[in-house]
C-alpha cells in the first residue's frame, strides 16, 4: 500500500482519488476552496457503487475503497507522510511554480511529485526547485478512473528511476503508462486531439458535413477501430503486406490530403455557429446528464475491455 496525497480536488483530482483508493492505496485529498474536498469524497461515494457492479473495483467493496479515502484540512498534513503527490491544481504557470516548491519542501525526500497539468511541461515549473530531480508530468485523460491511459512526461532533469519508478506505480494502480522521450508542447494525446479537432473543424466550416456527420464518422468509424488499436496498429492490420505496404500504396494520396491542411483559426462566428448545432441537439441543461451516460458507457466499455 502506498501513501498518495491528491492536491486539488476538481474533475481530475477527484478522479484519481478514486484511481489510487480502488488500487488499495490511501489517499490524503486536499483542496484550498473551501469544501471541494469534501464534494471530491461524495462524489466518488456516488460512483463507487457503479464501478462495483461494472466489476472495475477488484472485487473490493464501494465501502472499502472509500474508507481509504481521507480529507486533509492543510496540505502539508496530506502529504507529511506521502510516497506520491498527485498535483491537479490551476493551469497556470505561476500557480504551479509556487505550489511545487511548497510541495517539495513539504513532502518527504522520496516521494514523487506529479503534475496532472496538460499544457505545461516539468522544466517550466520545476526548473528552480531544489528537488526538482523527483518533478514529472502525468498527464491523465479526463475521466482518468474510466480512462487507463496516462502520459509521464519527465523534464531533461528528472531522475530515470523516478520515471521507471512511476511508470510502475501507474501500471499498478491499473492504468496504461505511455512514457514521453523528451518534451513537447501538448504532449502526445493533446498533439494528436489537436490535429482531428482542426481537420473536423475546417470541414465543418466549409460545409463538407454538418457536425453530427463528422462525429458520427469517429463515433461509429474510426473510434470503433480506435478503442482496439492505435494509428499506427490500425495501417499495420489495413494493408496484406503491413504498414510499408499500406505507406505503398496510400502515402502519396494521403500526403496530398495532409498538404491541404494549412492551419486555421477558429473564428467566434464559427464556434457560434457549431455551438448553435451542438445546442440544438443537446440543449445546455442537459449536458450533466448526457455526461453521465457517457460515463456509464465507457465503464462499460472498459468492463468489456477488461475481458
Amino acid at each position: 500500500m502506498a501513501r498518495t496525497a491528491v492536491i486539488g480536488a476538481g474533475l481530475i483530482g477527484r478522479s484519481w482519488a478514486i484511481v489510487f483508493a480502488r488500487a488499495g492505496h490511501e489517499v490524503a485529498l486536499w483542496d484550498p476552496a473551501p469544501d471541494a474536498a469534501e464534494a471530491a469524497r461524495a462524489f466518488a461515494a456516488d460512483r463507487l457503487p457503479e464501478l462495483a457492479e461494472a466489476g472495475l473495483l477488484g472485487g473490493a467493496t464501494p465501502e472499502t475503497v472509500l474508507a481509504r479515502i481521507r480529507i486533509s484540512t492543510a496540505i502539508a498534513d496530506a502529504v507529511a507522510a506521502a510516497d506520491w503527490v498527485q498535483e491537479n491544481g490551476p493551469e497556470r504557470l505561476d500557480a504551479k511554480s509556487a505550489l511545487f516548491a511548497d510541495l517539495d519542501r513539504l513532502a518527504p525526500p522520496g516521494a514523487i511529485l506529479a503534475s496532472s497539468t496538460s499544457t505545461i511541461p516539468a522544466s517550466k515549473f520545476g526548473d528552480r526547485i531544489p528537488g526538482r530531480r523527483r518533478i514529472l508530468v502525468t498527464h491523465p485523460v479526463n475521466p482518468p478512473y474510466l480512462i487507463p491511459v496516462v502520459e509521464i512526461a519527465p523534464a531533461p532533469w528528472t531522475d530515470p528511476k523516478i520515471v521507471d519508478r512511476a511508470r510502475a506505480f501507474m501500471a499498478a494502480c491499473g492504468m496504461v503508462p505511455a512514457v514521453l522521450k523528451r518534451e513537447i508542447d501538448g504532449f502526445v494525446l493533446n498533439r494528436l486531439q489537436a490535429a482531428l479537432l482542426a481537420e473536423a473543424f475546417r470541414l465543418a466550416e466549409d460545409g463538407v458535413a454538418s457536425i453530427e456527420d463528422i462525429d458520427a464518422t469517429i463515433r461509429d468509424g474510426l473510434g470503433l477501430r480506435w478503442a482496439l488499436m492505435g494509428p499506427f496498429e490500425t495501417i499495420d492490420l489495413n494493408a496484406p503486406g503491413g504498414l510499408v505496404d499500406y505507406c505503398a500504396r496510400y502515402g502519396q494520396a494521403l500526403g496530398g490530403l495532409i498538404a491541404q491542411m494549412t492551419p486555421r483559426d477558429w473564428s467566434p462566428e464559427l464556434v457560434a455557429r457549431l455551438d448553435a448545432d451542438r445546442r440544438a441537439a443537446l440543449p445546455a441543461e442537459h449536458l450533466a446528464a448526457r455526461t453521465a451516460w457517457r460515463d456509464r458507457r465507457l465503464m462499460a466499455l472498459l468492463a468489456h475491455k477488461a475481458k
